[in-house]
């Protein structure tokens, strides 16, 4: 079962409102390689897994709880970028002139005023769907563990791009905490594999990159998010067998299993009325 507490887990920081932004930053949540993947690939393989050794399987489940919080993090920072983003600049002015249309049509994903009323879709950066068939789960641990390898180190990548697309800040904070949070996962998965015999430094060379180039990960990764297991486990778990010594990445250290980041909050979204959003309607009138 599962508990919830209204907090974010990284600030978003805020910026101007950016439709452009919004869109791109959609590939992060429900692309082949974002979070909403994350979190059913890690859930099904934890939920599925068959023996005793449940020290991988505590790891795997680790992995999946803490990308809920990425998921619910991904959708606020959207909301944030698009909130606001179809008003026009006239006082008292709520879009009758077309400003949100006219946003919708030059900059960004139009369903994000269609059918959001300007905040997040499940869908990927093209306005695709989220896909349910990119899920894999083989059954084989060291099957397993390798494409949840290669899941993280493309997320980082598309990340890394994605980062340089957008000079808001509102983007950028949340993709630099994500991409460091990968860099971490990754090193879950290395570790595991390690532990199993696989060599996988030689096997393929990643992660590859460089986190400390990007500004907004250096704070990160002094706070040693790079090399953390975030546990929100509230019982006993022995993923911390697993999460242990030596980092297998580039970037050096010790892994460790710590708790959480206390939370943030959740910014609270401001009625619409041009969109009829949230659209209460009073029986009593």
């Amino acid at each position: 079962m599962y508990f919830y507490k209204e907090d974010l887990i990284n600030i978003i920081k805020p910026d101007k409102p950016d439709p452009e932004a919004a869109r791109v930053m959609q590939e992060t949540l429900g692309g082949q390689f974002g979070e909403m993947r994350t979190i059913m690939q890690f859930f099904f393989q934890s939920s599925n897994f068959r023996g005793n050794a449940t020290q991988y399987r505590d790891l795997i489940r680790g992995v999946f709880l803490e990308e809920i919080a990425h998921v619910e993090l991904v959708q606020n920072t959207i909301n944030q970028l698009l909130n606001d983003s179809g008003e026009s600049s006239a006082p008292g002015n709520n879009g009758a002139d077309g400003a949100p249309l006219d946003d919708a049509i030059r900059h960004a994903n139009p369903h994000h005023y269609i059918m959001g009323a300007q905040s997040s879709l499940p869908v990927d950066a093209g306005g695709n769907p989220w896909n349910g068939s990119w899920v894999y789960d083989h059954g084989n641990l060291v099957a397993n563990l390798l494409n949840n390898l290669m899941l993280e180190s493309t997320g980082v990548l598309q990340k890394s791009r994605i980062y340089e697309m957008s000079s808001n800040q509102t983007l950028r904070e949340t993709i630099a905490f994500l991409m460091v949070r990968d860099n971490a996962h990754q090193n879950a998965f290395a570790k595991a594999l390690e532990t199993l015999g696989v060599d996988w430094g030689k096997l393929f060379p990643v992660p590859n990159y460089d986190i400390n180039k990007y500004p907004e990960c250096q704070k990160y990764v002094d706070l040693g998010y790079h090399n953390a297991f975030f546990n929100f486990r509230l019982d006993p778990h022995r993923a911390g067998e697993i999460f242990q010594g030596q980092t297998p990445s580039r970037n050096g250290g010790t892994l460790q299993v710590v708790d959480p980041p206390q939370g943030f909050p959740i910014p609270l979204m401001p009625e619409m009325p041009n969109e009829h959003a949230p659209g209460l309607w009073d029986l009593n009138k």
